[in-house]
């Protein structure tokens, strides 16, 4: 992907969470919209400099507003109190992203999750019927599976290597042991084995696209099929051939192109 691709504006705020400040950046189109904005929700180790050149391009293919948001715990967002509850997956939708619709006056968006930010995603489509006008999901998991945790045991094993902890202090600063620490100690919880999206995916009414590499090293095409059957709208699967975990880096311009034919063909 280009990295020439800017819109004309790119803003960055901060919102009252919950529990904390959250950084918050727009990428806005050269043209004002009255088009639904995309949400963007991070992955497990990710934040909004991780996104890297992606929400430019996709605000520039779409012609949408893209905001992001660096979840309590990450990237510039203010540290979390104490360890990760387990529930966070659901708990992000009632919590940080209600106070960032709210505080933005978002009334219609789409949201875009990335690994666990997908089950975010679905939580929160699901928690905002009247106002999300569409759900993409990438790479998300809907269960536990074996390849998740052994994904998570393998890249546990890396982080142990000396340096691997300081790369995330990058974008994480201080923070970044707890982000770890969260991603690993929530997911391989005895607790959390029975997690699953089953529950909440027919409570999503609106159109869903599901993106999912093959080669995902932390899900199987098990759980994008899975979301897509169970999701309550109608729901388009694209499984990417010779693809792992990070579609939108990997293939960026196929995920773009995708994007855009899906949000093209909705209403708002």
């Amino acid at each position: 992907m280009s990295t020439a691709i800017q819109p004309t504006t790119v803003r960055d705020d901060w919102i009252a969470g919950r529990r904390g400040r959250l950084f918050v950046r727009t990428w806005s189109p050269a043209s004002p919209s009255s088009l639904a904005p995309i949400v963007l929700l991070h992955d497990s180790l990710g934040c909004v400099e991780l996104w890297r050149d992606f929400p430019a391009a996709l605000c520039e293919a779409t012609g949408r507003q893209v905001i992001a948001y660096d979840r309590l715990g990450f990237g510039r967002s203010e540290a979390y109190p104490g360890a990760l509850a387990l529930d966070f997956v659901a708990a992000e939708a009632e919590g940080d992203f209600a106070a960032l619709t709210r505080q933005l006056g978002l009334e219609r968006f789409i949201v875009f999750g990335h690994s666990v930010g997908g089950g975010m995603a679905v939580h929160c489509a699901a928690r905002f019927p009247d106002a999300c006008v569409a759900l993409v999901t990438e790479s998300a998991q809907g269960f536990v599976e074996d390849r998740t945790v052994q994904g998570i045991e393998d890249a546990r094993q890396l982080f142990k290597e000396p340096g691997a902890v300081d790369r995330l202090k990058k974008y994480h600063g201080e923070k970044a042991q707890w982000v770890l620490d969260a991603w690993v100690n929530s997911w391989l919880h005895p607790a959390f084995a029975d997690w699953s999206l089953r529950p909440v995916l027919p409570q999503v009414q609106c159109p869903t696209l599901v993106i999912h590499g093959i080669d995902d090293e932390y899900g199987s095409s098990r759980h994008p099929e899975m979301i897509a059957a169970l999701s309550g709208g109608p729901a388009q699967l694209e499984l990417m051939a010779d693809t792992r975990h990070v579609p939108h880096r990997e293939k960026a311009g196929e995920v773009i192109w995708m994007l855009r034919q899906f949000s093209d063909g909705l209403a708002g």
